[in-house]
């Protein structure tokens, strides 16, 4: 995990040509992945390479994000290439280690609930449309006393 200004470029590009590849264009969702909040002194990059073809090449990757009183998962993103390996939950072990105790908020594809509730995660509010695709919002409380 890194801050945007860790990321080697290439791996910082990789990051965005991911979530380019996969949100806006194999999922069909225009929308403005390059937000600031990547830039955030706060914001972590979880970031899975795979040096398979003799060169790293980012096949994973979430950002967390700090939102005050809780910490925000999102632009959780595998590539097709890997999908069904694990990987996924890969990134979430290493998220949800960053995030400890705190309460953690995301906002699921309304397919992957079942994989958020195996961390504690329950959803908060009714389905909605994002760009196309159904979301819940979903949130792990704080944990005290543990």
């Amino acid at each position: 995990m890194a801050r945007v200004d860790d990321l080697p470029v290439r791996t910082a590009y990789d990051v965005w040509r991911l979530r380019q590849d996969v949100f806006v264009v194999e999922q069909d969702c225009p929308y403005p992945d390059l937000d600031g909040r990547d830039l955030e002194e706060s914001t972590r990059h979880v970031v899975l390479l795979d040096d398979e073809d003799g060169r790293d090449r980012v096949v994973g990757t979430l950002r967390v994000l700090d939102d005050g009183g809780w910490a925000r998962i999102g632009r959780v993103v595998v590539a097709p290439t890997v999908r069904g390996r694990g990987l996924a939950a890969v990134m979430m072990d290493e998220a949800m280690t960053l995030c400890g105790d705190r309460e953690v908020r995301l906002d699921a594809q309304t397919g992957l609930t079942s994989f958020y509730e195996g961390y504690g995660f329950a959803a908060t509010g009714p389905e909605f449309d994002e760009d196309g695709i159904m979301h819940v919002p979903m949130t792990r409380r704080e944990r005290t006393g543990q």
